[in-house]
């Protein structure tokens, strides 16, 4: 059993922390005075969290254990503007309806994480929603356009000639005018919020003469190595079934075994430099896998269910068996066929992305492990005991 750490503060502002700003050696001056009031403010755009979104939720953790004043703000009121980050163009602005419909299932995944006992809800609409047209100017005089001209992504949209409106802009005010109705000392998001964090400690500064400090945390990437989201399909849900996320997890390239350990577990320090220095030194990186995907699938679900699942990924991949519990197909319903008419036929899959699969490697012929990659190749099926579509689609022949 690897040993599990309870973060003290010197480990909660250095693990898993991409940037305090304006400095963590005055944030550290400040904590040393006594309590701090932080928050975290999330827009429900969605019902599904996954281990990206658990970064910051379990930093927000972290604080409430310490016994800090931490609240978990829900953007009902900025949620109607449609913050832009990490997008093209603007999110599509939601209703009442939709943002409630989005929410009703958020907390019972967040309490995965999150000991809702030690954290308070706030809803940003309980103030936004009320300001009047004279405040909104107040809010806009604080600062410039070109000071809000100067995020990335608006950067990026001007140079391609792409359009920005006039909502995504006043987007900044009013995540920052919440710190200022708040009145907190510490703000925690992801790094592509560093810009709406730091217009609240702008506003804080303007409004309440405080002093408001910004910790940031990285962006993970997901199963195919680009920033894990939903959008990419590359996510893995905090509600994901034992096996598909331990299944998942075995997936993740091997460079991330060490950040998922530093940034989603609770491995104490000193066994992930040991695993650290393992990797490094030609040490076998599917034994360290194995326990990360062990881990993880353990602290959302149980030992017993992590156990259940190593067993099922050990007979299904590593020891290359076709799982009991695979669809039961028949096989004389794809002799003949194609690998490109076989993958079609047991995904349902459109033209495109069933050829897409057969391109990439993903039918596989069980128990041989042989990949089919052509198109138009008719596969033996004669001493083919099963097939296997991308890493967690198993079928057997009946």
């Amino acid at each position: 059993m690897l040993k599990k750490t309870d973060f003290p503060i010197e480990e909660v502002v250095t693990r898993g922390v991409a940037e305090i700003l304006p400095s963590k050696k005055s944030f550290l001056e400040r904590i040393e005075k006594g309590k701090i009031r932080l928050y975290l403010g999330i827009d429900p755009t969605g019902s599904s969290l996954h281990l990206g979104h658990s970064v910051v939720l379990r930093k927000l953790q972290q604080f409430a254990k310490l016994g800090h004043e931490v609240i978990l703000l829900i953007g009902n009121g900025t949620v109607k503007i449609g913050d832009p980050t990490g997008r093209d163009e603007s999110r599509p602005v939601l209703t009442d309806e939709q943002i409630e419909e989005n929410f009703s299932t958020w907390k019972d995944q967040a309490s995965k994480v999150l000991d809702f006992g030690l954290i308070e809800i706030k809803r940003n609409g309980d103030w936004l929603d009320k300001l009047s047209f004279p405040e909104m100017i107040k809010i806009m005089a604080k600062t410039t356009v070109q000071q809000l001209m100067e995020r990335d992504m608006f950067q990026e949209r001007l140079k391609s000639g792409l359009p920005i409106h006039g909502h995504e802009i006043i987007y900044p005010l009013m995540q920052g005018y919440d710190s200022v109705a708040m009145d907190v000392d510490l703000e925690l998001g992801g790094t592509d919020q560093t810009f709406n964090m730091m217009m609240g400690r702008t506003l804080q500064k303007s409004y309440n003469n405080k002093e408001k400090w910004v910790l940031t945390t990285p962006i993970i990437n997901g199963t195919d190595g680009r920033k894990m989201s939903k959008s990419f399909n590359n996510f893995v849900s905090l509600t994901e079934e034992p096996k598909n996320m331990y299944g998942k997890l075995m997936s993740v390239a091997d460079e991330l075994i060490v950040e998922y350990f530093l940034l989603l577990t609770d491995v104490h320090q000193d066994e992930i430099n040991k695993m650290s220095e393992d990797i490094g030194s030609d040490g076998n990186p599917m034994e360290w896998k194995k326990k990360l995907a062990w881990e993880i699938t353990s602290m959302y679900h149980s030992e017993d269910e992590a156990n259940k699942a190593q067993t099922h990924f050990e007979d299904t991949v590593q020891n290359r068996q076709v799982a009991d519990t695979a669809e039961a197909i028949s096989k004389q319903e794809l002799e003949g066929k194609t690998a490109l008419e076989i993958v079609a036929i047991l995904t349902n899959e459109s033209s495109s992305q069933s050829r897409r699969l057969v391109e990439q490697g993903a039918l596989t012929l069980l128990p041989s492990e042989e990949k089919v990659t052509d198109l138009g190749t008719v596969p033996d099926l004669s001493s083919v005991d099963g097939l296997k579509i991308g890493k967690k689609r198993f079928y057997k022949f009946v």
